[in-house]
């Protein structure tokens, strides 16, 4: 179960710091899957920022878990 939350918060945290960079400068134009769905037009940055978030609460967790 920890691989699984630190997998899952290594993706979050990839795709939100994406979405961030795309965001501010305009680079990985073609990368990222923040910018692809339609409902988060206008929110890109506070949904990178949740990723992120989120990704670093993921990583809190798993490191809580113990390992067996």
């Amino acid at each position: 179960m920890k691989q699984v939350l630190e997998v899952f918060g290594f993706l979050f945290l990839v795709q939100g710091v994406a979405a961030l960079v795309h965001e501010l400068t305009g680079r990985l134009s073609g990368w990222g899957l923040v910018r692809r769905i339609g409902f988060l037009d206008g929110y890109e940055v506070y949904a990178g920022v949740t990723l992120i978030v989120l990704a670093l609460a993921l990583f809190a967790v798993a490191q809580s878990r113990k390992t067996r």
